[in-house]
């Protein structure tokens, strides 16, 4: 087209090739949900719908390193460099933000209130909280910068020499890690299920124990944090409905069925083996009297600690050992909630899964260079850097579906919707760290172009540390820490313009 040698041309042309990245990337992304309904996590939901979700980003990162000659490839290179450290900008700040902003809810005792939404925008009583499940995913996240860091050794130790090697061996360890991140997110399902089991139990113990306390004539502990032996024997032959000397699989199932545990799905019989097994030591399926001193003693010291022997008049540890594990078990997310059920002809689904699949995949391989060129175009008709161009515009497409869908389950305000959320951003940006890394090194190795990224991989290590740590220590998010994720996206592409144009690091 004649009017596409002009910057409004090459604009427009950004614009139509962007429209059909973004409708890739939205296939790839319905595809994906699809087919994860139908197959579950594990293998499908760990190791291949993140490595599609990433395609789009590594299609063009791809393509823009395999263009013409090597000055061509070293040229254009900057539009991959651009894209990928605008997509893990993004992500991490305005659209985490706005994923706060709209899944807020009432912050109480440091945890959001499901579906409550009282106080507005107070910047401190309301925002969203997530599960343990979610730090790990941002914790992983901070960890996936490793291979930046590599890269850049030479340009921080001020050394012409070696880097080429040093390519290499980034482009080793963004590998490994890409592999194992695949594999933990295999594994994950099984380890969240065992962690929720553990949890559940410990909560069970906790309402046992607060049963006991309730339900006996003295303290269960004496001053020196000891079990009150005389207590735990009038306790003991409460529970021993028929006198014999000894509880029953049925008399414990009594005592934990008069327990309510309403805030978690127990599985009552489940349970009793469970607390059976801790109280009988000899395995003769029944409970005397010293197990069950004993028993008792052991989950004292657990839920006290060194508090019991503190404050064993009071008892109160035991109180807040019910709470802490309620909030434990609740931080971990059950999954019930998530489960898909009643899905029509799944054999039509999972095909129009894989055609959605197919159609995004190759939308993206056809029109990835030409974006490329139409960027590399603009930038030369404008004069205005490739990196600013790509930064800004690129992700809008390619991570434009994931964006929307994100905001769309942090909207229905509840911890499980949020962690969903949350653990998708971060779960995006990692993968953006090592797939779509793993083939920018691969190129640069290959085709033997330069490395001189200082400033982008900086700004990438800044954002991706610093929200992070922010996943890592702490799980409730108020509404003054969206102000500083937005804060931040300005801030990267100024800091690139400064250390690029001011000090001149490119």
């Amino acid at each position: 087209m004649p009017c596409t040698t002009t910057g409004l041309g090459n604009l427009f042309l950004i614009v139509v090739y962007g429209f059909l990245m973004f409708l890739a990337a939205t296939y790839l992304s319905t595809g994906s949900e699809m087919l994860l309904q139908i197959l579950g996590p594990g293998i499908v939901g760990g190791l291949f719908l993140p490595i599609l979700g990433a395609l789009p980003d590594a299609m063009l990162i791809l393509v823009s390193g395999l263009s013409g000659s090597t000055e061509t490839a070293q040229s254009q290179v900057s539009v991959g460099m651009g894209l990928l450290a605008g997509s893990t900008v993004m992500l991490l700040t305005v659209i985490w933000g706005i994923c706060v902003v709209v899944g807020k809810c009432d912050i109480e005792n440091s945890l959001a209130i499901d579906s409550q939404d009282t106080k507005g925008f107070s910047l401190t009583g309301s925002g969203i909280s997530t599960d343990r499940w979610t730090s790990y995913a941002g914790i992983i996240m901070a960890i996936s910068v490793v291979p930046f860091i590599i890269v850049q050794l030479p340009q921080m130790l001020h050394s012409n020499s070696g880097r080429h090697l040093t390519v290499l061996i980034g482009l080793i360890v963004s590998v490994s890690l890409l592999i194992s991140y695949c594999l933990y997110q295999v594994f994950q399902p099984w380890i969240q299920r065992r962690r929720l089991a553990y949890a559940k139990h410990k909560h069970v113990i906790s309402g046992i124990l607060k049963t006991l306390k309730m339900r006996a004539l003295g303290k269960l502990a004496t001053e020196d944090g000891r079990p009150n032996v005389d207590v735990l024997r009038k306790l003991f032959k409460t529970i021993d409905d028929n006198g014999d000397g000894y509880l029953s699989h049925a008399e414990l199932k009594a005592l934990i069925v008069g327990i309510r545990f309403d805030e978690i799905n127990l599985d009552q019989d489940d349970a009793v083996e469970k607390v059976m097994k801790d109280f009988d030591t000899t395995q003769d399926l029944k409970v005397d009297e010293n197990e069950f001193i004993d028993g008792v003693g052991r989950w004292l010291e657990e839920a006290g600690g060194t508090k019991a022997s503190n404050h064993a008049g009071s008892m109160k540890y035991i109180d807040d050992y019910h709470m802490q594990t309620k909030r434990e078990h609740y931080l971990l997310g059950e999954q019930s909630d998530e489960i898909v059920e009643g899905i029509e002809n799944p054999r039509w689904t999972s095909f129009k899964a894989v055609l959605l699949l197919l159609i995004g995949t190759v939308i993206a391989a056809a029109f990835a260079d030409p974006l490329v060129d139409a960027v590399d175009n603009f930038s030369a008709a404008t004069s205005i850097p490739t990196f600013f161009i790509s930064f800004i515009a690129l992700p809008l497409a390619t991570n434009s579906s994931e964006a929307v869908s994100a905001i769309i389950f942090a909207s229905r305000k509840n911890l499980r919707s949020a962690s969903l959320t949350f653990s998708e951003l971060y779960g995006a940006v990692t993968m953006n760290n090592v797939l779509c890394l793993s083939v920018f090194l691969a190129l640069v190795y290959v085709r033997g172009l330069v490395w001189d990224f200082s400033s982008e991989v900086l700004v990438i290590l800044i954002v991706c540390i610093v929200m992070g740590v922010f996943a890592s220590v702490r799980s409730t998010f108020p509404l003054w820490t969206s102000f500083i994720a937005f804060l931040l996206y300005p801030f990267s592409l100024a800091l690139v313009y400064v250390l690029d144009y001011v000090f001149g690091w490119s």
